[in-house]
Formats: C-alpha cells, structure tokens, sequence
C-alpha cells in the first residue's frame, strides 16, 4: 500500500480548538488516481495538507510506503516531499521572475542536480506538456492553461511517487480544465503515476477512478467511478 491513513486527528487549537480531521482512515495503492472531494470546511485542504507532509496531524498514523511520516524535522519533511511528492495548486505558485524553463528546473536545483542535467531535464519535462517553445518565456506571458502545464512539468521532472493536485483546474475555463484533467488522466494511465486530486468539483471528480467524499472531517461514501472518461464540464476539447 502506497499511502495508509489509520485514525487520523487533527485539531487547530485557538480560543475555541477546531477538529477538522476527526479519525480519517484512508487506503491508496499505487497508481490509483483517486479525488477528495468536498465543500469549503470539510477538511479536504487539511487532508491534503497532511498528505504533502505540509502540516503535521495530532494522532493516528500516516505511511507512506510503509514509512511512519509523523513530527519530523522541517529538514526530514522537505527532503520526504522533493523526493516523494509533486505538487500542481490551484495558483500554480510559479515565480514570476523566472522563464518556464527556470521554474521547472527550480525542484532539481534543491536535489542538488548540477545546471546542465537540470536544464535538460526540466526541457524533457516541458516538452511533453508541449510547451518546448515556451521554454523562455515568464508566467505573464502565458494563459492559464499554459502556466498549469509548467506547474504540471514542475511536479513531474523529479518523478515523484505521488502527485498531488490542489483545485488544479479552479483558475481555468471549462474547455482548459477539461484538458488538464485528461492530461493528469494519461498520467495515470500511460506512466502509472499516483495521482490525488482535492477538488470541490464533481466534474473534476469524474475524471478519476476513485472518488472519496469527506463531510465535516469524515469521509463518508468512497465511489468507485466506472464513467471516468467522461467530459463532465460539458463541451471541451480533449488534449491530444
């Protein structure tokens, strides 16, 4: 089993202590691609935010391959997240300063992977977005669709174990959402890649093969999703 939850706590303490996770358990094999899905305040960016090893929970257990993730060091966990897990967010979080080709490059720069290797590998990666002519431009000259590709490129070119995608398409169209959720789609498929989705968005939840709903920090009904290949923001054209 890739990730492993067992009742899994977690509560922001303040003048009145919040639980939000209130005992998640929660199975992820390899190469699923699986959404958790929910309304603002049901504990799905916390969840998240624990699956990135952003934030640490109360009790419980989290594993990832069988490793225990639990009270590490800042330096334990950002070595756990650039060599396990990439990241695609809904604001695509990518330095305005820096061309595509130098954001891509960014993660491989904190493994420590000499210049021309980075450079090579960060335009591999932006190649197979489909993005090679777009190498040196900055994130203000590119549409939304293009600035997700780079951040797409941006969690891949470590190959990571797990990606994880927070509202991926929550910025764009719904003719670009359709096609960056089948390009996630073909991620998983093609390259067996894990992929996570937190979305809000049935429409974004239908494109994966497992859905998990979670409610005020409970997942309730987890759906097998048989109709995942449907183009559920209505027309859209499917990435080829």
């Amino acid at each position: 089993m890739l990730i492993e939850l067992k009742d899994v706590n977690k509560t922001y303490q303040g003048a009145q202590p919040l639980h939000v996770l209130k005992g998640i358990d929660l199975n992820i094999e390899k190469g699923e691609f699986v959404s958790i899905m929910g309304a603002s305040g049901s504990g799905k960016s916390t969840l998240l935010n624990i699956l990135g090893i952003l934030d640490n929970y109360d009790t419980g257990e989290y594993r990832i391959a069988g490793t225990l993730i639990k009270d590490l060091s800042e330096r334990q966990a950002a070595q756990y997240r650039n060599r396990m897990i990439g990241f695609i967010f809904q604001s695509y979080n990518l330095i305005g300063f820096k061309t595509a080709v130098e954001n891509v490059e960014l993660p491989l720069f904190y493994q420590g992977i000499p210049r021309r290797k980075r450079h090579e590998m960060a335009m591999e990666y932006l190649g197979k977005m489909g993005l090679t002519d777009w190498a040196e431009h900055y994130p203000n000259e590119m549409s939304g669709g293009q600035k997700q590709r780079v951040a797409i490129a941006r969690a891949l070119v470590t190959k990571p174990e797990i990606i994880l995608a927070d509202e991926p398409t929550g910025a764009l169209d719904s003719k670009t959402s359709v096609e960056i959720m089948n390009l996630l789609k073909e991620l998983n498929e093609k390259e067996g890649m894990t992929v996570i989705v937190v979305t809000h968005e049935s429409g974004v939840a239908n494109f994966t093969n497992k859905i998990v709903h979670i409610k005020d920090g409970v997942i309730g009904e987890i759906e097998e999703n048989q109709r995942h290949d449907a183009s559920p923001f209505g027309e859209g054209t499917i990435m080829k």
